[in-house]
């Protein structure tokens, strides 16, 4: 599964909040409920979390093995 908890770490250091990522970036507050809940993002969100906070993919999201992962 994916985890986005070091994206809520992240933006601790960062300074910003899910105020500013609403009204000064736009980000939809549907999609931090996806952040919240571990639910899939498009790359192109996760591009932009990158730009607005300064940081790289694995500042975001991190890949945990999980029971409940698809089997392939």
């Amino acid at each position: 599964m994916i985890s986005y908890r070091r994206f809520w770490d992240t933006m601790r250091r960062s300074g910003e909040s899910t105020y500013t990522l609403t009204k000064q970036h736009r980000i939809s507050s549907s999609t931090l409920d996806k952040l919240r809940r571990d639910k899939p993002l498009t790359t192109t969100t996760i591009n932009d979390l990158c730009r607005i906070l300064n940081c790289r993919v694995e500042d975001i999201m991190e890949y945990i093995p999980s029971e409940e992962d698809q089997r392939l």
